[in-house]
């Protein structure tokens, strides 16, 4: 069939199925709220048992758009309205992301392509090449509408076409596929793992083309959900290994693993204080969406790595599920609970003074001149303190300037607001802390190869709020606009680095590292 006729096709179909979701919305009751959920067919079965339970504990309606990925992305398109999208690859959502049409994403299971035959394999079939014999009639889906043939076509790369072209038939979706095999009208398929325990009488064929490639199949919330936090909601239900989890494995897929249900989830977050100036807001409204409750702890540094060692064990409940430091010297203390993190964002480490700098600070050796009001943070307290200690020493200015610090505190706001007091002459500042206020500060920077402190956003390896954890991660990447404009160089590196791999200079390191 031509390309152009099979696309015309496939639209159509999306517009049909379109239609018959908007009409069995429509006879839902009005009393009820109700979500509309776009999903793969290959995960039919165990969705529909996790929506009937979480309906009964919620008494939330789920309506529900069957049909292969591609199909769906398609209907997605043209409806621009729903609740959820539930997806059977991970090539499916990166398109749906890059469309704009999804935000949270919430993993729910895992899936690898077989070739799926008759028990007993009676056609002897071990290989792809055997899907090409003339006695074996062969089922395949619509790599265009289907994930399970779109990663198939990946996988084969140049070998699908002529693959494909040996086919006896082509449909949809994967179900349909299995359940020909399973009448007996082909003698084999390509099909994820997970179907054969909802189709009896099959069995797979593992072949060294598909080895070790999985696809995870998740839940992402659509950019058109009016109700996010019920969309939520059934997304971390159907994760929940003593909800959806259970499910799923009884139903033969293999859970990609979430967070135990709750109902109002509750999650610590650690912050330094530096971060404040782009994540509280930030945190509220991630809090809102999701229907948890999120504590902030906003501190320096030291006293949060301190306040974890106190509690020694992460088992404690009152253990930070996460941990957003203000430089990644603060994170070997605690790379035991975080053994890895991900870089955000970084900002300048300057001297503010008030507007004029009547004391004509210029340089760090100028801290030193007679008679100056000069406050810095504490070096046991605080990332900027300890690395302003640092600095301070690495320049064999520690001594000098030392002798007129007048005061040191936790954070730099303190000393924002002392200088604003007219207590203080200058101070050793994030850049972001003394732009906020730049009508009353001129901003002397330091020396650019000591001076940067670069943000890292861990989550506890053992957090029951793991999932929860990394979705506050992908929030906050989503609006990386508030970190820009509370003054931060945005990063948000794409992969996470082991804690003790962190690019941590010999002067910065602290004692045991």
């Amino acid at each position: 069939m031509p390309r152009k006729s099979a696309a015309l096709i496939l639209v159509a179909i999306a517009v049909a199925g379109l239609g018959l979701l908007l009409l069995r919305r429509d006879r839902r009751s009005p009393d009820l709220p109700t979500l509309t959920v776009y999903c793969a067919a290959a995960l039919k079965t165990p969705v529909e048992a996790a929506a009937r339970q979480f309906s009964t504990e919620l008494g939330i309606d789920v309506t529900f758009q069957y049909g292969g990925t591609g199909t769906l992305l398609s209907q997605l398109q043209i409806a621009k309205q729903g609740d959820l999208f539930i997806a059977a690859d991970d090539g499916s959502l990166a398109d749906a992301a890059s469309r704009g049409l999804i935000e949270e994403v919430v993993p729910i299971a895992r899936l690898h392509p077989v070739i799926a035959v008759f028990k007993g394999n009676p056609k002897a079939i071990r290989s792809l090449a055997d899907l090409s014999r003339g006695d074996v009639k062969l089922a395949l889906a619509n790599p265009e509408s289907a994930s399970i043939s779109k990663v198939t076509r990946k996988l084969l790369a140049a070998q699908w076409e002529p693959f494909a072209a040996k086919a006896t038939v082509m449909k949809p979706t994967v179900t349909e596929i299995a359940a020909d095999l399973q009448l007996g009208t082909v003698d084999a398929a390509i099909v994820w793992d997970a179907m054969l325990a909802q189709f009896k009488g099959l069995e797979a064929v593992e072949v060294p083309e598909f080895a070790g490639h999985h696809e995870t199949a998740s839940a992402a919330v659509l950019g058109s959900c009016t109700q996010p936090r019920q969309a939520l909601q059934f997304a971390r239900f159907l994760a929940a290994p003593d909800r959806g989890g259970k499910l799923l494995e009884q139903h033969g897929f293999r859970p990609a693993g979430g967070d135990a249900w709750t109902l109002k989830p509750q999650m610590i977050l650690y912050s330094g204080g530096v971060n404040r100036l782009a994540i509280e807001k930030l945190v509220q409204q991630f809090s809102d969406r999701e229907g948890a409750d999120v504590t902030t702890v906003f501190n320096g540094c030291g006293i949060l790595c301190s306040a974890m060692k106190t509690m020694t064990d992460s088992n404690n409940p009152k253990f930070p599920d996460a941990y957003y430091a203000c430089d990644v010297c603060f994170v070997p203390p605690v790379a035991k609970q975080f053994p890895e993190a991900v870089m955000l964002t970084e900002t300048d480490i300057v001297i503010a003074v008030p507007k004029g700098n009547s004391h004509h600070v210029n340089t760090l050796a100028d801290l030193a001149q007679p008679g100056l009001r000069v406050g810095l943070c504490n070096a046991q307290q605080s990332t900027l303190g300890f690395m302003t200690t640092a600095i301070l020493r690495s320049s064999n200015l520690l001594e000098s300037v030392q002798k007129n610090v007048v005061v040191e505190v936790p954070t730099a706001d303190f000393l924002i607001n002392q200088m604003r007091a007219g207590s203080l002459d200058a101070g050793i500042v994030y850049r972001v802390n003394a732009q906020v206020q730049a009508a009353h500060f001129d901003i002397i920077p330091l020396p650019a190869d000591k001076a940067k402190a670069v943000q890292p956003f861990a989550v506890r390896h053992d957090s029951p709020n793991h999932r929860l954890s990394e979705r506050l991660l992908a929030f906050f990447r989503r609006h990386h606009q508030s970190f820009e404009d509370a003054g931060f160089v945005w990063r948000g590196d794409p992969q996470a680095v082991p804690s003790d791999q962190l690019p941590i200079p010999e002067w910065l390191k602290q004692d045991g590292q």
